[in-house]
């Protein structure tokens, strides 16, 4: 199966694509994430994950405008459902470039992370498979978490300390807005 795979980070992006090939899967890469502010940290992010696709060898497709104009005007005003149009924004562009390079399937790397979503990040992306005609491939990979902090460590790339967006991180560095980590079950 060719997999296009939106890609959040470098870190977050090692323990899938080791998983997906020992499947037998040849995943590509799609970097698009207009919520990373400010754009310092983009650039990092940006930088750690060159650097991880080259350790990899994987083969990615980099949008490297820093959207964050684009992503405040879908979050301003909707805080409490910034992640649903965070991930909407981020999957759409990935299911709009995987039938374009003709991918079988498209797939996240969130679906790494124990902060995310995961029915959030599943059901956003099915609506959108359904709409766009392309399938969503769907696997929790939350088990590889440490394997994953490690072989990030291993490689010696910049882990970033929250998700990405201003909101993320404020919860991040100030105690009176952090949210609880989500559930791992599905």
């Amino acid at each position: 199966m060719k997999l296009l795979l939106h890609l959040c980070c470098g870190p977050c992006t090692t323990y899938p694509v080791t998983t997906l090939r020992s499947q037998g899967i040849k995943p590509q890469g799609f970097f698009h994430n207009p919520n990373i502010h400010p754009f310092r940290e983009f650039k990092k992010r940006l930088g750690a994950l060159t650097t991880v696709a080259a350790k990899m060898e994987l083969p990615i497709h980099i949008d490297k405008e820093y959207g964050l104009t684009k992503y405040m005007r879908q979050v301003v005003f909707n805080e409490e459902k910034r992640c649903l149009h965070c991930y909407r924004m981020r999957l759409e562009a990935t299911v709009e470039h995987a039938k374009k390079v003709g991918a079988d399937a498209f797939s996240t790397t969130l679906l790494y992370s124990r902060y995310q979503q995961h029915n959030l990040i599943r059901r956003t992306a099915e609506e959108l498979a359904a709409e766009h005609g392309i399938p969503f491939y769907y696997e929790d990979f939350r088990d590889g978490w440490q394997t994953g902090i490690d072989t990030a460590i291993e490689m010696d790339i910049y882990r970033q300390p929250y998700c990405g967006c201003i909101y993320s991180e404020q919860e991040r560095y100030d105690k009176q807005h952090r949210r609880p980590v989500p559930p791992t079950s599905g």
